[in-house]
């Protein structure tokens, strides 16, 4: 990946990379922490032999931060197609382990997610963040984000 980790001044020697079949199990433990601090511990319902699948056929694309050989943060995404704006990535998690944050890790990642976007000619990127996570949506703001608060979710579960 293109990247000058220099100009976020980090003192890790982190690299950022799309992520391998062998990165999963740090992959589906990062999402499981995730869902821990979203106060969801129980809501993980995906298994790790789902990741792998979908991983193998192409369905999900992940850049990982990595330092010194450990998994330390992950952007997961999708294509997918907005019929208004057309060809967009959905991205499904953004997490950084809780020992990272604030260390300019998520910017890094973040930035390469969106570099992927346009390198694939998307018109949008989109996902989602909880009310309540300020930091998230503080983050999202200073990246230029626009978060809409006038959409609902709406889901059926299986």
């Amino acid at each position: 990946m293109n990247l000058n980790i220099r100009k976020y001044n980090l003192n890790l020697k982190m690299k950022l990379r799309k992520a391998i079949y062998e990165d999963l199990p740090s992959i589906y433990n990062l999402v499981v922490e995730l869902a821990i601090f979203e106060k969801e511990p129980d809501a993980v319902k995906a298994t790790l032999q789902d990741y792998q699948e979908h991983h193998k056929n192409g369905l999900i694309d992940i850049i990982v931060a990595e330092d010194e050989g450990a998994i330390i943060g992950m952007a997961l995404y999708y294509d997918t197609f907005s019929t208004w704006r057309g060809k967009m990535l959905y991205l499904e998690d953004f997490v950084v382990n809780h020992a990272y944050r604030g260390k300019g890790v998520g910017s890094l990642i973040y930035d390469q997610f969106i570099e992927e976007a346009k390198r694939r000619k998307c018109t949008m990127v989109k996902w989602q963040v909880l009310d309540w996570n300020d930091g998230a949506v503080r983050f999202y703001e200073q990246k230029g984000a626009t978060i809409e608060k006038g959409w609902w979710n709406v889901k059926v579960i299986f």
